[in-house]
């Protein structure tokens, strides 16, 4: 039997609290049904992570840096519409073939509203962060102009809510997606 790092551990605790954590949620999710997923002890998860909060926030950071590390393979040396197609394009296949990440994303986005309401600001300002990564990692391949950078993400968030709510790829609500840049639609499994 192989040993596996520390390091090696961390992340499979964290590839398993995405998953785990996207189904039940924050406050639905146990530590312990993390720790069996990835194969340790709590006490072990617990010397990898201080706690549960700080599991949750290492899953949904690396949520986002997943999607910043999408966007940015496949606007590389892209600008304009042929960045919004190979973006908007590579985005849909993530989602797709892992829909744990989308799911994980919409548990982040309730965990930082409930954390904020408690008073709990430093999670919140961690994802911030992390949404202003993924801004710049679409707004310079967009020309760095703004409208273009709040259109990609407003659809990318319309998609999330859409594909979240489990409409179908040949329903009508998805009829329309980025009309001015001709991307094909969830329909046919290529772009948004």
């Amino acid at each position: 039997m192989v040993r596996m790092s520390a390091d090696e551990r961390r992340e499979g605790v964290i590839r398993a609290a995405i998953a785990e954590f996207a189904q039940g949620g924050y406050y639905g999710t146990s530590t312990e049904a993390i720790a069996k997923r990835v194969g340790v002890s709590q006490p072990y998860l617990f010397r990898l992570f201080p706690g549960k909060k700080a599991i949750f926030a290492a899953a949904s950071l690396r949520c986002i840096d997943d999607v910043c590390r999408v966007l940015e393979e496949a606007g590389e040396g892209l600008e304009g519409e042929e960045a919004v197609h190979a973006m908007a394009q590579a985005y849909v296949r993530m989602i797709q073939e892992q829909p744990e990440r989308l799911r994980m994303q919409m548990q982040t986005f309730i965990a930082v509203a409930a954390a904020e309401a408690e008073g709990d600001h430093e999670f919140g300002e961690a994802v911030r962060a992390g949404w202003m990564r993924l801004w710049e990692t679409v707004h310079l391949p967009l020309g760095a102009d703004e409208n273009e950078t709040t259109s990609f993400l407003a659809y990318g968030m319309l998609i999330n809510t859409l594909a979240a709510m489990g409409f179908p790829p040949d329903h009508r609500v998805w009829q329309g997606m980025y009309p001015s840049a001709r991307v094909s639609g969830p329909a046919d499994g290529q772009g948004s």
